[in-house]
């Protein structure tokens, strides 16, 4: 019996740690958390983020207009640059997550991303419960932390 949990450890561990840049955006479109590896690259991670703000706007819209009240909180693809692709996620209280992905990174596959959003929205969750966080204040969280660096790609 102690095999078969053995078998199933290694399978489990190499769903996540793709991410280059997480990133938390508030309904009024300022961070919330922002991390990215290497650190030597994060201005233009948080560069990047707000750029794809616009996409995110665009793509609520749309999805507002074709299905009323009941819209798809993963929104995909935003866009690919040369080095990155950037994926967004939007709550229902419009809070929205970035997830920046080296393009090199070919064997990343849709349904992850969405795993990947689902684990940082509900960790997200996790954190506008605690009685002791204000909400719109930047997250601080060592139990939210946790969960963004076991997305992240391990540092060069």
């Amino acid at each position: 019996m102690p095999h078969c949990h053995v078998i199933t450890q290694p399978a489990h561990r190499k769903e996540t740690k793709m991410a280059v840049c997480i990133a938390v955006i508030a309904k009024e479109n300022y961070p919330l958390y922002i991390r990215s590896v290497p650190t030597q690259n994060e201005l233009k991670f948080h560069y990047t983020v707000h750029t794809s703000l616009d996409v995110v706007e665009e793509k609520i819209s749309a999805a507002g207009k074709s299905l009323g009240d009941q819209r798809e909180l993963y929104l995909g693809l935003l866009y690919p640059t040369e080095d990155y692709k950037v994926y967004g996620y939007v709550t229902n209280s419009k809070v929205k997550f970035v997830i920046v992905v080296d393009s090199s990174n070919t064997s990343l596959r849709d349904n992850e991303i969405r795993s990947m959003f689902r684990k940082l929205h509900n960790s997200f969750t996790d954190v506008m419960c605690n009685p002791f966080h204000t909400p719109g204040n930047p997250i601080q969280s060592k139990a939210f932390d946790e969960i963004v660096s076991g997305m992240m790609a391990p540092s060069a």
